[in-house]
């Protein structure tokens, strides 16, 4: 089979995101990666296995990627078009599948099964296994589900490439990424230590922060407190804030309702901190400590530096 894999880059390089897509779509046949704008070298690409690359244009919209990406798996007679299962990667790949005529996969979870996909469903209570049953596929992968690639050390023909992309329809007048004070960004995290109510107020999130300094790990929050402004918007993981796939996922002072569970029940290990023995969040973790996160969060901290 052969595939196409839509990569976001920033500055100039893959992203993780990216790269994991990528490694996916080289495990299910040759491949060739298509991309907007700067790239340094191959973007790193050549080194999970993609063949070549083909560059396209800068500050395209997504209808124009749309087109982009239709356009090249055209061109290359790509029976599969793989794209990460982020913002930009979603609003790609469902123009990409009507032009194509082709099915849509999305959030894929595990490397392939012969033909068949692994996709989470019932909020990530069950997985399904899906097949196409199109002669071409659209395929999303879901960040830090699959895992980063073994680098294979190769290299990859980078090429210019344009298409008939129509009139840019949406014009971005500003951009601001939200800061994350130089820590990994929620989606690709592989830490992350998450804080609820149980905090008591803003004042008190040091503590959390001194954590997640000592682990390396990136902070979240649940929905109650970046709905009352005890911390940024960009922070809150759940349903109906960002889904995380993290390693290691440690909720301090977190109930676990089932719309915050919905968007970190992927978490390789969940660790929960809560003083109320009954809080349904101890049914999902797999290690619990019940007692006040004011006393047992600085000295967990504490044993962090020590090793």
């Amino acid at each position: 089979m052969k595939c196409i894999a839509f990569i976001q880059t920033k500055g100039g390089q893959a992203t993780k995101a990216g790269l994991e897509a990528a490694g996916f779509a080289a495990a299910i046949g040759e491949t060739v990666a298509i991309v907007s704008g700067e790239l340094n070298g191959d973007g790193g690409l050549g080194a999970v296995g993609v063949g070549r690359v083909l560059q396209g244009p800068a500050d395209l919209d997504d209808g124009q990627l749309g087109r982009l990406v239709a356009a090249a798996a055209d061109q290359e007679g790509a029976q599969a078009v793989v794209c990460a299962q982020d913002h930009l990667g979603k609003a790609v790949a469902g123009r990409v599948a009507v032009r194509l005529n082709a099915g849509l996969i999305a959030g894929v979870t595990a490397a392939p099964n012969g033909d068949s996909y692994t996709r989470n469903v019932f909020s990530g209570k069950a997985t399904a296994q899906v097949k196409g049953a199109t002669d071409r596929l659209v395929i999303t992968t879901t960040p830090n589900a699959i895992g980063m690639p073994e680098a294979t050390g190769g290299t990859a023909a980078v090429e210019a490439f344009n298409a008939d992309l129509g009139d840019r329809k949406v014009q971005v007048l500003e951009a601001a990424a939200p800061s994350t004070g130089g820590r990994a960004p929620l989606p690709e995290a592989e830490l992350v230590v998450s804080a609820g109510r149980g905090l008591k107020g803003p004042e008190n999130w040091g503590i959390i922060e001194d954590l997640a300094d000592a682990v390396g790990a990136t902070t979240a929050c649940s929905r109650p407190v970046s709905d009352i402004g005890w911390r940024p918007h960009h922070e809150h993981v759940g349903q109906t804030g960002i889904a995380i796939r993290p390693n290691l996922y440690i909720a301090i002072g977190i109930s676990g309702a089932i719309q915050h569970l919905a968007g970190v029940n992927g978490s390789k290990v969940i660790v929960v901190i809560n003083k109320d023995p009954e809080a349904p969040f101890f049914k999902a973790a797999d290690y619990g400590i019940v007692g006040d996160a004011f006393e047992v969060v600085p000295k967990l901290t504490e044993a962090f530096k020590a090793l």
